[in-house]
């Protein structure tokens, strides 16, 4: 089996290369192949990436590559996750939606419409390489954010062997598996809605429901991503909440503390990775690895540590490392692999994807592309269905409305249609209003001139 990375030389390769190195042997992965169009951050971080395989896993052949036909030629499986235009392009992104005190997160603020405009062609373009070079039947993971108007776009254009992933939701159950002394494989949840914006209505332990005695204990809202959220909110909505929630539920809290703050999230992350992409560079990767390990640790560590702090308040100060032999953790990795395998086996499982809705949730279209648990085996996957009184209507209501935004932003970004990019931006809950949606429309079809053009009115 053949498995490509599509944007190979990100700085979160590593992770990547621990979990499918980890897990190549039991799934029958012989070639693994990172491709990226920037040669020094794939020397740099796709260097780290095979070490790792190469430690875990040293019959695993692994490629590295800047030729997109070259990765994707023969592959079983394709993981897709580029940031188009660099980091810079995305503090662009939030800066102008901040300008008119609007949030500007790159996944459910403002500068989402912004990042896609550049993500959608851009992953359009492999899909068109993987229909023609890959094996038939093959399957893209999407990891490329953001994910929900991507997902959409995707679908939209008839490229129905993607599947949008995230590791947000599975990460949380691990959370709460740390909390409950649970074993994390039985640790289970229903999720519902959108990515970036997904509600639990269950989370069971084996056999017992846990999620009201996990809506109430007070470590909760210490030792997990849980810690965002009052305890009064949590409760009104009947359901433990996905972290980017927050962004809705205490949108102008964000908005202030990233202002006080003086520095964006995407600003953090351009400034920690530029540091460590320049240190890093300097080393012989092949000849000290440890010594790159070292520098690594030093800055995603920071990284990590300064997760949501700006917009929240809330900073971590744990100390981080990065273990090659310890057990793979998950991540986005690990959604792909889960799936990777109950496709393979033959057998059925339960994983939290963004797929079709199809009927799943009440008042979405079935080509709603929603995050939600779904039953996967090897004829696909089919969404778990919720009656209308199982989702609280406030609940649903946001699910309906961000919605609109996503496949309205899908549809403008496909059909170079500036009235529907304003439509969806007026319409977005972080938005509101048509005079902020016209000038951010008009300022982000500028700055992508480069990447999308000949749009219509």
């Amino acid at each position: 089996m053949k498995l490509a990375v599509i944007g190979g030389g990100g700085v979160r390769s590593m992770f990547l290369a621990k979990s499918l190195a980890q897990q190549a042997g039991k799934l029958g992965i012989k070639t693994l192949v990172f491709m990226d169009n920037d040669s020094e951050k794939l020397r740099i971080y796709g260097t780290l990436a095979r070490h790792v395989s190469n430690m875990l896993d040293p019959n695993l052949e692994f490629i590295m590559t800047e030729d997109a036909v070259e990765a994707v030629r023969d592959a079983d499986y394709v993981i897709t996750t580029i940031r188009v235009g660099g980091d810079h392009m995305r503090v662009r992104d939030e800066r102008l939606a901040l300008a008119h005190n609007v949030l500007g997160q790159e996944t459910t603020g403002a500068a989402g419409v912004s990042f896609a405009m550049r993500s959608i062609p851009a992953l359009a373009h492999y899909c068109e390489l993987i229909k023609e070079y890959a094996k038939p039947g093959v399957k893209v993971f999407n990891f490329t954010n953001p994910a929900g108007v991507v997902s959409q776009a995707l679908h939209d254009m008839g490229y129905t062997f993607t599947y949008g992933i995230c590791d947000a939701p599975s990460g949380m159950l691990r959370q709460f598996a740390k909390v409950l002394g649970a074993d994390p494989d039985s640790v289970y949840g229903e999720c519902y809605g959108l990515n970036h914006l997904s509600y639990f209505s269950s989370i069971t332990d084996g056999d017992r429901e846990v999620l009201p005695e996990l809506m109430e204990m007070d470590e909760v809202y210490r030792a997990t991503d849980m810690h965002f959220f009052d305890k009064d909110l949590v409760r009104s909505r009947k359901a433990i909440l996905n972290e980017y929630l927050y962004y809705f539920y205490y949108r102008e809290r964000a908005v202030e503390n990233i202002q006080r703050a003086g520095i964006t999230r995407g600003e953090t992350i351009e400034e920690i990775n530029r540091a460590m992409t320049e240190e890093l560079s300097e080393i012989d990767i092949d000849a000290d690895f440890d010594r790159a390990l070292e520098v690594y640790e030093k800055w995603y560590g920071k990284r990590e540590n300064a997760y949501m702090a700006n917009e929240t308040g809330i900073k971590r100060e744990e100390p981080w490392s990065f273990d090659v032999f310890s057990p793979d953790a998950g991540g986005y990795a690990g959604v792909a692999l889960r799936y990777i395998e109950l496709e393979r086996s033959g057998k059925q499982g339960r994983m939290i994807l963004c797929a079709p809705n199809n009927g799943a949730i009440p008042t979405l279209g079935d080509d709603d592309v929603v995050e939600i648990t779904c039953d996967v085996n090897a004829e696909g996957c089919v969404p778990h269905h919720f009656a209308i009184d199982e989702i609280p209507a406030g609940n649903l209501e946001l699910i309906r409305r961000v919605k609109y935004y996503e496949r309205l932003a899908a549809r403008g970004i496909v059909n170079r249609s500036k009235s529907d990019i304003i439509e969806c931006l007026t319409m977005h809950p972080l938005v509101n209003s048509y005079s902020i949606a016209v000038d951010l429309t008009e300022k982000y079809i500028e700055l992508n001139s480069d990447y999308i053009d000949g749009w219509a009115e």
